[in-house]
């Protein structure tokens, strides 16, 4: 009867799984070329994820194009989900996809992009490059353009892989501008390290240290030429 506890107890000092808390926003947009536009986005994540809690796709408001300053799309749109998983194979990739009406009133597509969230904790800014698929002849891109059917994914999520990516013609076009706030939970207690490295960069101690030397090294440098100066010109 009194076991329950124990057990509870046990399962949270040695989780099985880890979350990634995602709260962000899909901020601006940069297409020069169109006017009011909205964005669609998924997650495209491997088979050991699954998301908990918030919304796992969703669609924008019609933006129009800023008159004043910057020409861009303000959307501000939010962004919050929660993810599990065991691993982080697979990790997950935000898929955006911008679309707007043509001269027929059609709704095409004007980009598509995506981005894997971030590993480490914190606020992160991305941006995204945005491409669009191109028809394969002059003779389908003017019969697409008469008949209002522009070249378009079934599944979107083929941007967040790379299988056929190689046979299929694109051209780039605008890009979007996303703020990310990460928080993780449980990773480090399943071995997995997501705290950005210092490796790559000196700490303090190690800076002040190289500058010291540096600066000791041109000080000897140039005491040498002043030392040199003088003898030179006197034995001349």
């Amino acid at each position: 009867m009194y076991t329950l506890p124990h057990i509870s107890l046990e399962m949270a000092s040695n989780p099985t799984v880890f979350l990634l808390m995602l709260n962000g926003q899909i901020e601006t947009g940069d297409f020069p070329e169109f006017d009011d536009l909205y964005v669609k986005y998924n997650y495209s994540f491997g088979p050991d994820w699954a998301v908990t809690s918030g919304l796992e796709e969703g669609i924008s408001q019609v933006c129009k194009r800023n008159t004043y300053g910057h020409r861009d799309f303000v959307w501000n749109f939010p962004l919050e989900v929660t993810f599990k998983s065991t691993n982080p194979y697979g990790w997950p990739q935000l898929v955006v996809s911008v679309y707007g009406l043509d001269a027929f009133g059609t709704a095409v597509v004007r980009g598509y992009g995506s981005v894997h969230l971030p590993i480490s904790p914190g606020s992160h800014t991305s941006i995204i490059p945005m491409f669009v698929p191109e028809a394969s002849s002059r003779f389908q891109k003017f019969l697409g353009w008469f008949m209002g059917r522009r070249p378009e994914y079934v599944d979107t999520n083929v941007v967040a892989r790379g299988e056929g990516r190689e046979v299929t013609r694109v051209r780039s076009q605008g890009h979007l501008k996303v703020k990310f706030s990460i928080v993780t939970k449980d990773m480090k207690k399943l071995g997995y390290d997501c705290i950005p490295s210092q490796l790559n960069t000196p700490n303090a101690i190690a800076a002040s240290a190289i500058a010291s030397s540096s600066t000791t090294n041109q000080g000897a440098g140039a005491a040498a030429k002043t030392v040199e100066g003088p003898t030179g010109s006197s034995d001349a």
